[in-house]
């Protein structure tokens, strides 16, 4: 996954890298000079250039130093453009640089200058000798054919000063009225013009001046003028001369503005088109087709057309301001659209590494929770080998130590001092030894369920057995059953094995009635139909298995209150915490000796007892009472008589933890009883209704939970209500007798005398 990660994120920066950095194709450019006509051309490039973000433009200038441009020109070609845009400073100097570039297949576009070389792959600019001519001509127009003219000319060896010096003064050779009185030297430069023009006014100070100045380009035509002007001023003569150049320029102080206000007569728009150069430096290096030598227009400005050129110019301008604020909105949409690309890019793959981490991981906790249950179910087969063979072995041992144990007890072997005697405490203790063996052989020594698992039995152990273990039992100590009472307690022995059944009755048949039952399903039937006072049960049965069995008893609420007493080879922690969450309130392990289990029994049926006394009457039938004796309890019993039910509630909570649901059971039925006692037709079969049992299984329950009849316990409750309200009323006799559900007074009275031993008469002296 962290291999699968790495090879997205990179796959997204080279997809970044490839959209946003390399660009297709590089363009050098290199100037000259640097001067507002190449500014000019500088911005064209550049608004041409906004729909091609494959492209980029490396501008250089080399202000007039031919060495600093040949250095320029070997810099690009090193840098690997793919095309060269050169303005050569001189003819003859720069054509060894512009020579090495196409040497190396490196197309060549002359602008504006040419080389003596011809290595180059196309020239553009316009035709330096025309414009010449063309400003020849105007000038001998506007002299009528007559007067003097001075030129200031460009940089030396320069092509475009050659040409226009050139088509200049041809244009002369048609006037010879036209007198040329000098051509200075200059550098393109204002400076250069005026450094020349004082110059010639210093080597020739008697000279007339002349009519026109034509300088080849405006700048220098305005340093002339600013020369000639000073020294007018000094000479305190008026200026006549007029002054032309070339570029015509629209920008702020260019040379249209200088016409429009006098300061030049007219000047020849030399165009700079930047917007042609790209598309025709783009045609080459696209293979398509184009032109070698691309010619530009241009046209003469003067007074009569320079407001409307200098519009045109501003129009254009505005247009192009225009553009470049759309294509800056454009970069800044297109800059927010990477981002988003970006950021979607970025968070697909993070959704896509967040898929895989939990495609893994699910995969992960899928083959952990195969490899768990795998494990479980391991170890459950484990569990249930060690189960099967701890039955196989305990039941027999069982078989074999607790009747040993039981003949080692009887008085004929404690009395017999023969070698039979010897020989059965060999047995019992080989059978012992035996059964260590067994028990260290079939422990796992591994814990296959969590240290909670533990706290878990401990507890339920603690609320279950209740004090159990708590009862010393000595080897050869006889257990103390219960009294003896008139109906001797009943238990259901439920096992598969018949030999455990016989020794379970041999056991406990001195002190207990005892049914059987070989499985489970047949045990509930019998519990649901005898309600037996408890329960000893096998775990491992056919049929129905003692856990099941357990649960259906104390789900069951006829049967729920009868304590069960799971007997099993199954010695591990988490069988007897499934014991216990059955609902079993004892679990003894195989083997076990005799008297621990009486032991469990008699501690358990001791709960029923207490519950029997909680639920007795107050005193025997027949037994006298003083009646000031009963008057001096009275108090008490006031007193304490709004506590009753708290008192009994809290009393029944208590036995409820110990007698699995026998208080519960109890509080129920008290609490139907006292909602029903003033109804004198109230039956056994209306309580059984009420609470949900048979008539006789609500009999056999209260029975066996309190030692009364249902009806013998209607009649205390009634009686206690009786004698309460007699002592905190002033209702008659008669009238308390019908309100808790007594037919008759006379009846009443008897049923009074035979509770407490005296009658209600004499408890209260009412009649």
């Amino acid at each position: 996954m962290i291999l699968f990660g790495g090879i997205l994120l990179t796959t997204i920066a080279l997809f970044f890298g490839c959209n946003s950095t390399k660009p297709r194709y590089t363009i050098g450019i290199s100037q000259c000079s640097s001067d507002i006509w190449r500014n000019k051309l500088i911005d064209e490039l550049h608004t041409a250039n906004y729909d091609r973000d494959d492209v980029q433009l490396c501008f250089v200038s080399a202000n007039d130093n031919d060495q600093r441009q040949i250095a320029q020109i070997d810099s690009l070609i090193a840098a690997g453009i793919d095309l060269l845009i050169v303005s050569p400073n001189q003819v003859s100097t720069i054509s060894p640089a512009v020579d090495r570039a196409y040497g190396k297949g490196i197309p060549v576009i002359l602008f504006d200058r040419k080389t003596d070389s011809p290595n180059y792959t196309a020239f553009m600019g316009a035709d330096n000798y025309a414009v010449g001519y063309a400003m020849g001509t105007y000038i001998a127009s506007q002299l009528n054919g007559r007067g003097s003219v001075l030129e200031i000319k460009g940089l030396q060896g320069s092509s475009p000063a050659i040409d226009r010096h050139k088509g200049f003064v041809e244009a002369m050779k048609d006037h010879p009225g036209i007198k040329i009185v000098a051509s200075l030297q200059g550098d393109w430069t204002e400076e250069s013009a005026c450094k020349a023009m004082q110059d010639f006014i210093d080597q020739h100070p008697t000279a007339t001046i002349p009519d026109y100045i034509f300088g080849q380009n405006d700048r220098m035509a305005l340093g002339a003028r600013k020369v000639l002007t000073q020294y007018a001023e000094k000479q305190q003569r008026p200026v006549n001369t007029r002054f032309c150049g070339i570029d015509a320029l629209a920008t702020a102080n260019g040379g249209i503005e200088h016409i429009i206000n006098g300061d030049l007569d007219a000047s020849y728009i030399y165009p700079t088109r930047g917007d042609e150069l790209f598309q025709l430096a783009m045609n080459i290096l696209e293979g398509n087709k184009y032109e070698r030598d691309n010619q530009l227009k241009a046209a003469i400005v003067t007074r009569d057309n320079a407001n409307v050129m200098l519009m045109q110019a501003e129009e254009m301008m505005r247009q192009g301001k225009h553009i470049e604020q759309l294509h800056e909105r454009a970069n800044d949409y297109m800059q927010r659209l990477a981002n988003q690309r970006m950021i979607t890019l970025l968070s697909a793959g993070i959704i896509v590494l967040l898929a895989l981490a939990a495609y893994f991981f699910w995969r992960f906790m899928r083959t952990r929770m195969r490899i768990n249950k795998e494990r479980a179910v391991m170890a459950r087969q484990q569990i249930d080998f060690y189960t099967q063979a701890a039955h196989q072995l305990r039941t027999p041992l069982t078989l074999i130590t607790g009747p040993l144990k039981q003949l080692q007890h009887t008085e004929s072997v404690k009395n017999d001092n023969t070698e039979a005697r010897a020989m059965l405490e060999i047995v019992s203790r080989n059978a012992d030894q035996l059964a260590k063996v067994v028990d260290s052989i079939l422990k796992p020594t591994y814990s296959t369920f969590p240290s909670e698992e533990s706290e878990d039995l401990a507890q339920m152990e603690t609320q279950n057995q209740g004090d159990a273990t708590s009862l010393p039992v000595r080897e050869g100590q006889e257990s103390e059953p219960l009294e003896e009472t008139a109906d001797p307690l009943s238990i259901l022995v439920v096992d598969d094995n018949a030999d455990i059944r016989t020794y379970l009755r041999t056991i406990l048949a001195p002190f207990y009635t005892i049914s059987e039952a070989p499985d489970g399903k047949q045990g509930l039937e019998i519990a649901q139909r005898d309600v037996p006072d408890l329960i000893v049960s096998d775990v491992m049965m056919p049929v129905m298995n003692g856990l099941e069995f357990c649960q259906h008893v104390k789900e069951s609420l006829a049967t729920s209150h009868i304590p069960v007493i799971l007997l099993t080879a199954r010695a591990l922690s988490a069988h007897q915490i499934e014991g216990f969450r059955s609902g079993a309130d004892a679990y003894i392990t195989k083997p076990f000796e005799a008297q621990l289990l009486l032991a469990r029994i008699e501690n358990l049926l001791k709960n029923r007892r207490v519950l029997k006394e909680l639920w007795a009457p107050s005193q025997e039938p027949g037994h006298e009472s003083n009646p000031e004796t009963m008057k001096t309890s009275t108090k008490e019993s006031q007193d304490t008589l709004s506590h009753d039910n708290n008192a009994l509630e809290d009393n029944q909570a208590t036995l409820a933890q110990e007698a699995v649901g026998g208080g519960l059971f109890l509080a129920r039925f008290k609490a139907i009883i006292e909602e029903h006692m003033t109804d004198s037709d109230l039956s056994v079969e209306d309580l059984g209704t009420e609470i949900g049992l048979s008539r006789v299984q609500l009999y056999r329950k209260v029975k066996a939970l309190t030692g009364h009849s249902p009806v013998e316990l209607l009649r205390t409750a009634r009686l206690q209500r009786a004698r309460q309200m007699l002592l905190t009323t002033d209702k008659t006799i008669a009238e308390v007798a019908y309100d808790v559900g007594f037919s008759a007074p006379s009846y009443f009275t008897k049923c009074f005398r035979d509770e407490f031993g005296i009658s209600p008469s004499e408890l209260t002296n009412k009649p």
